[in-house]
């Protein structure tokens, strides 16, 4: 990884400078369970009624971002304080017979991010962006994302280069979405 990441012990990790004791490294199968919680966070669920990350698994809409992680193609990094987890970012590509809220193409991975609650704004997020912009740019021309235009986190994809995809609006559970596009080629 860049700059932005310095060795962490034993190579598993990163230390994030200037975010305190924040270490960010790459997604594996058995963080399968934590990409589920963080997907519950990103589909804003709490607020929908839902309680447990687990009522995701029924809902095929949201499920296709998680079930059966590790599969091929799929990447990501996960971050927080020391050992334990607390925000990911995750992506894969999708098909033209099952694509997801911020689909683009079947060349181009759709990401998926959260951070928890306690840590919005720490700089964790950016992280697991820049971990992940990086990953992707080995092997993809760009990557997509979709995002509630109301979401503060809008911000920071701009930030990135993230630029929204015209006509790609759209009402999903009473808010205004949009995909946004970040093309490295």
């Amino acid at each position: 990884m860049r700059n932005w990441l310095a060795s962490g012990a034993g190579g598993c990790g990163s230390i994030v400078p200037g975010v305190g004791s924040l270490i960010v490294r790459s997604a594996e199968v058995a963080d399968e369970k934590f990409l589920w919680e963080m997907l519950f966070e990103a589909s804003y669920s709490r607020e929908q009624g839902r309680e447990s990350a687990e009522e995701l698994r029924g809902i095929p809409a949201l499920a296709r971002y998680v079930e059966g992680w590790g599969a091929r193609g799929d990447f990501g990094v996960v971050g927080g304080e020391g050992d334990v987890p607390q925000g990911a970012a995750w992506a894969r590509v999708f098909t033209t017979e099952n694509p997801a809220y911020g689909f683009v193409d079947e060349y181009t991975p759709e990401l998926a991010i959260a951070v928890v609650p306690g840590l919005r704004g720490s700089g964790l997020g950016s992280a697991l962006m820049n971990g992940l912009i990086e990953t992707a740019e080995r092997s993809y021309d760009a990557v997509s994302l979709s995002v509630r235009q109301s979401n503060p986190a809008r911000k920071l994809y701009e930030r990135l280069g993230f630029v929204v995809v015209p006509s790609s609006e759209y009402e999903h559970d009473g808010s205004t979405s949009v995909t946004m596009v970040l093309r490295f080629r």
